[in-house]
């Protein structure tokens, strides 16, 4: 038989070693001196996206094109309305970095000046779109019913028009051959068709969002205590139900600003006097031949421009995504 007194004093501790088991306990790991914060989704992605090459290279031109658009007159001080016909079709050289066209303008400061009109129009139709459309789809995923299937065959009458021919008809009834609109007219007429024709995908993402949202328990919970719908939407389902609609506004700046370029081209987007990246690839397509720098330079920098926006919301998207991380 075991002795007892013997056994009580190997298994009960000292009060020393009570003290410093203690202090270890309350200073947590060994090494960790500060207790890290929990983080929200969104710092969450940021810490993702700034590991991400792809997000700081694509951050960067987009960063350039904004001043561009914003500040022209930091990065050149021609004139991209104004030439002299003894300049026309000149190569670039050191009197002009990418050249002259037909008319003797400089064609770098018209790409510089271009950047504003197509990066203006691109932001302006994806503010529209997202508001419109997130509007809609939030009110048909949230009250369902008849109210949803009303919304969701207007929208599919709007989804099911053709892009281009749909812009073909709305520009050329209020901007066609012969109008006078103003410079802002012009932009405002491709704005509101892009808007009008882009809004029904917006719709089907936020209401897919809030359907698979508006029943979740902190919802539920909300409704229970009586909180009023205005409450429950912008408190509770809109900021849970914006990471899909970050993504796709980011691609979807990159998008107008290739849509713009096409409708322009067409001859059916902006016109003179605006100056933008489709009217110069406009021009210069019957000069393909004898001068194509008139074509690369624009084209060059409409390409970057769009494939920077498709590249950051790709990386918002895998940062947005936990499965993807």
């Amino acid at each position: 038989m075991s002795d007892p007194s013997a056994a009580s004093i190997v298994s009960t501790p000292r009060p020393e070693q009570l003290t410093e088991a203690s202090a270890t306990a309350s200073a947590g790991p060994v090494g960790n001196g500060k207790k890290e914060k929990p983080r929200s989704l969104l710092g969450d992605a940021w810490l993702d996206l700034r590991r991400k090459p792809l997000f700081w290279i694509s951050a960067t031109f987009i960063v350039l094109f904004v001043l561009m658009a914003a500040f022209p007159s930091l990065f050149t001080s021609g004139d991209p309305y104004n030439g002299a016909l003894s300049r026309s079709r000149i190569e670039p050289s050191s009197q002009g970095w990418f050249g002259f066209d037909v008319q003797g303008r400089d064609v770098y400061a018209r790409v510089i000046y271009g950047a504003q009109a197509s990066i203006l129009v691109s932001l302006l139709s994806v503010v529209g779109t997202l508001l419109i459309g997130g509007t809609i789809g939030i009110i048909a995923g949230y009250k369902g019913g008849w109210v949803d299937g009303l919304l969701s065959r207007i929208a599919d009458i709007f989804f099911g028009l053709p892009f281009v021919l749909g812009a073909i008809v709305i520009l050329t009834t209020f901007n066609g051959a012969g109008s006078s609109n103003s410079e802002w007219q012009i932009m405002g007429l491709v704005t509101a068709s892009l808007v009008v024709l882009s809004w029904p995908v917006v719709m089907r993402l936020m209401r897919s969002s809030v359907l698979a949202t508006k029943e979740a328990d902190y919802i539920v919970a909300a409704r229970a205590m009586g909180a009023s719908t205005s409450r429950i939407i912008f408190k509770h389902l809109l900021p849970n139900c914006l990471a899909p609609l970050l993504v796709y506004g980011t691609i979807m700046i990159g998008s107008f600003i290739g849509a713009e370029a096409t409708l322009s081209f067409l001859g059916i987007g902006l016109k003179s006097p605006v100056v933008s990246w489709g009217i110069m690839i406009n021009e210069a397509q019957n000069y393909l031949r004898v001068s194509p720098f008139l074509l690369f330079f624009p084209s060059a920098f409409l390409v970057t421009a769009v494939l920077s926006f498709v590249m950051l919301g790709e990386a918002v998207r895998e940062a947005l995504d936990p499965k993807l991380r």
